[in-house]
């Protein structure tokens, strides 16, 4: 699959992120498949798992960023929700947020997984 092909199925904005990488295709997937790499979503769902508001604000503000500089929509949508709830100090209600930015995620990984 081409990174083109796989930012429209999830989704994303390929132009934006074509633009931000000097139009380099070939920068734009080195980026993507480093993604896999990262770890801010796992941390993530250890710090929220373990009602660690700190460390789960830090690494949902992580993979918001993230998500943003590889213009993941979705994911970044998702992420800046939770990431805002988080700021304020605040775990409850954060169940549904964490499960959109989880299904987002996977969605993401699953197709970023089958770039050549």
């Amino acid at each position: 699959m081409t990174v083109k092909e796989c930012y429209e199925l999830i989704g994303a904005d390929y132009e934006d992120v074509l633009n931000r990488m000097m139009k380099k295709e070939e920068l734009v997937r080195k980026f993507v498949k480093k993604f896999l790499d990262d770890k801010s979503y796992e941390q993530l769902l250890k710090s929220m798992d373990e009602k660690n508001v700190e460390e789960a604000f830090r690494a949902a503000h992580t993979l918001k960023g993230v998500a943003q500089n590889l213009s993941f929509t979705g994911l970044y949508q998702a992420a800046s929700v939770l990431t805002e709830k988080l700021r304020n100090g605040e775990m409850d209600g954060t169940e549904a947020l964490l499960n959109k930015v989880s299904e987002e995620y996977e969605k993401t990984i699953s197709f970023v997984k089958q770039v050549d």
